[in-house]
């Protein structure tokens, strides 16, 4: 008799998440969500000097960021805040140091969250600092934080981005899975398809996120092999998030129209 799988590491109902939004995702963000969606990713959080000063930079031209004067325990603090809200956390996190990596790897870990390895974003200040889709083009670099965060026993995701020149994203996927991590949160941009394939080469828990608001847009990235999906930027609009919620439930209790 086959011995059945284990649960995946971020195995949260319904399989909605609410992504981060730098600077604005926060406990009070999540708690509010929480009616709709199973999983909320806070953040992101600068955690090294680098990346910090590319935050203040960012700033600057009127972008918000969240910048405390101890990022380690802002991370403690905001999971603390879900701690009784029925919803999985996870924090996204910009780094070029392990060391602070560790240290929130280990916060989640503690707080029964999951760490996200930010390869996504793609502000200039940020990717010149050596963080964010920098890591999309560094492999070695990038599975070098999934290894770091991932030894300390946190679940770890990493968030990435389609259509980066010269990014293989399924095999980059392998090797992330390789290194240690447990879900790829993915940015489909206009390149929907490139899901299904990174679902095809990896055991990774699959995340599709870009334009998810609706029936049909949940059953593309689902029926390419997703596990979940996530909503960005209107994730603070009920009517959006029922809409998904409601999709995606229906999806997995085999209730979709063919």
């Amino acid at each position: 008799m086959t011995a059945p799988s284990p649960p995946e590491p971020l195995d949260f109902r319904p399989r909605v998440a609410l992504a981060s939004l730098s600077g604005e995702s926060d406990a009070e963000w999540a708690a509010a969500g929480s009616e709709y969606a199973g999983a909320a990713v806070l953040g992101g959080i600068a955690l090294d000097e680098p990346t910090r000063e590319a935050a203040r930079e960012l700033v600057d031209r009127d972008r918000t960021e969240f910048l405390p004067a101890d990022p380690v325990a802002f991370v403690d603090e905001q999971l603390a805040a879900l701690s009784d809200v029925p919803i999985q956390s996870g924090f996204n996190a910009r780094t070029t140091e392990m060391t602070p990596l560790r240290d929130v790897a280990r916060v989640c870990r503690d707080r029964d969250a999951f760490v996200e390895i930010n390869a996504h974003c793609r502000q200039d200040e940020m990717c010149a600092a050596g963080a964010g889709e920098s890591l999309l083009r560094d492999p070695d670099r990038l599975c070098e934080q999934v290894r770091e965060a991932a030894e300390t026993g946190a679940a770890v995701s990493v968030k990435v981005r389609t259509e980066v020149p010269g990014v293989d994203l399924p095999a980059l996927a392998e090797r992330a899975e390789a290194a240690g991590a447990d879900a790829v949160h993915v940015d489909a941009m206009d390149s929907e398809s490139v899901v299904g394939e990174v679902a095809a080469a990896t055991g990774l828990f699959v995340i599709a996120n870009n334009e998810v608001r609706d029936r049909e847009s949940v059953r593309e990235y689902l029926d390419y092999g997703a596990d979940a999906v996530s909503v960005g930027r209107p994730s603070d609009e009920p009517a959006v998030l029922e809409r998904v919620r409601e999709a995606t439930r229906a999806w997995f209790a085999g209730e979709v129209e063919p």
